[in-house]
C-alpha cells in the first residue's frame, strides 16, 4: 500500500506535465536549485551560536 510502482510515478509525471506544462518545469526546478543554494551559502556564512553564547546574551538582557 505505501509503495509506489513505476505506473504510479508515471501517473505523477503526467499530471505534473498537464499542471506546469514542459516549458515551465526547467523554470520551477531552476528556482528551486537556486534556492537551495542560497540557504546553504546562508548556512555557511552564519555559523550557529554556541549554547554558551546564547545563556550568557540571555543573561544580560534579563539583567538590563
Amino acid at each position: 500500500m505505501g509503495e509506489f510502482s513505476i505506473f504510479h510515478w508515471l501517473v505523477v509525471l503526467a499530471i505534473v506535465l498537464i499542471f506546469f506544462g514542459g516549458r515551465r518545469i526547467p523554470e520551477v526546478m531552476k528556482g528551486l536549485g537556486e534556492g537551495i543554494r542560497s540557504f546553504k551559502d546562508g548556512m555557511k556564512e552564519h555559523p550557529p551560536a554556541s549554547t554558551e553564547q546564547s545563556k550568557g546574551a540571555e543573561s544580560k538582557e534579563t539583567k538590563a
